[in-house]
């Protein structure tokens, strides 16, 4: 396993910002790590990279112990915090290298090239970090974050603020890391989740309520099955609801309906539009988003 936590707590005073949480990631994941602010999502981040000590419990990266081996574990790990700490005066290059020795790379020149072209920086390098964008920006976080080919890339909120094109970039880039890193992914986008993530861990008051594939969550949080169904005329409430084991029915507009049962019944609309003489263009099952698994998993109750 790349991150094994197991029965993790952090107290402030009284307060535990995480209660018990145990969860692991093996090489090669994408994991997104959900959770309302406030939830512990940071404070577990920091705890894995060794930015901050936990009350209980027991964490190992590739095979580490952070507690005895935290600067050994720096070295494998990547890790690009919410609040992105650049030095707005120093120019890419000169940074990334900086960065370069604290690790005591050899070909720093080299290894600073390949990351600017890896993150899509060729057309910027020459420019002061504070003239550029918020995306920009970004990617020379990222580029830290991976100048010394770490095992485990940790990154928390990095497409914050971001414009839709550069939304794209940055999860098409995280999406190329993961096929040879383990990456562990903060973010309050849920469609970013459900384009990248391979699993989900949901975390909610400093406790795991979930953990499970993306697919398999939102199967799991349905309550019911929800069919899109659009017919060619006219059809309907009454003879819909007469369909065998339907439980609602809901008109989207014109011959488009949503109808949803404890199961699949694709069969018995078939039917139905068999019986009535009427032509199904469009049947499918309606997947359940994110959104609607974050919100009900975290939800004050």
């Amino acid at each position: 396993m790349s991150i094994e936590v197991k029965q993790v707590s952090k107290y402030y005073g009284s307060q535990a910002a995480l209660d018990q949480v145990s969860f692991s990631i093996k090489s090669g994941e994408i994991v997104g790590f959900l959770g309302p602010n406030g939830a512990g999502k940071s404070t577990m981040m920091k705890i894995i990279t060794c930015y901050l000590q936990k009350s209980e419990g027991e964490v190992k990266v590739c095979g580490l112990d952070v507690d005895n081996d935290s600067l050994e574990i720096r070295k494998k790990v990547g890790y690009l915090p919410e609040h992105n700490p650049l030095y707005l005066e120093m120019y890419i290059k000169e940074y990334l290298s900086f960065v370069a020795n604290i690790y005591k790379l050899k070909n720093v020149k080299q290894r600073v090239a390949e990351m600017i072209k890896l993150v899509g920086l060729e057309k910027e390098q020459h420019k002061k970090i504070g003239a550029l964008s918020k995306g920009y920006r970004q990617r020379v976080g990222l580029a830290q974050a991976m100048i010394h080919n770490p095992e485990v890339l940790i990154l928390d909120e990095p497409t914050t603020g971001l414009d839709p094109n550069q939304l794209d970039e940055i999860r098409q880039l995280i999406l190329n890391i993961g096929k040879t890193k383990t990456v562990m992914l903060s973010t309050h986008i849920m469609q970013e989740v459900e384009a990248i993530c391979d699993r989900v861990i949901i975390i909610k008051d400093g406790k795991i309520v979930a953990d499970d594939s993306t697919k398999h969550i939102q199967q799991q949080q349905k309550d019911l099955l929800t069919i899109f169904v659009e017919f060619d005329t006219v059809v309907s409430k009454s003879q819909l609801v007469k369909i065998t084991e339907v439980v609602s029915v809901k008109n989207l507009e014109d011959n488009k309906w949503l109808i949803s049962s404890e199961k699949d019944i694709r069969a018995h609309v078939a039917k139905f539009a068999q019986q009535n003489e009427v032509l199904i263009l469009t049947i499918r099952i309606e997947e359940q988003s994110m959104e609607q698994v974050f919100k009900k998993l975290t939800s004050k109750k």
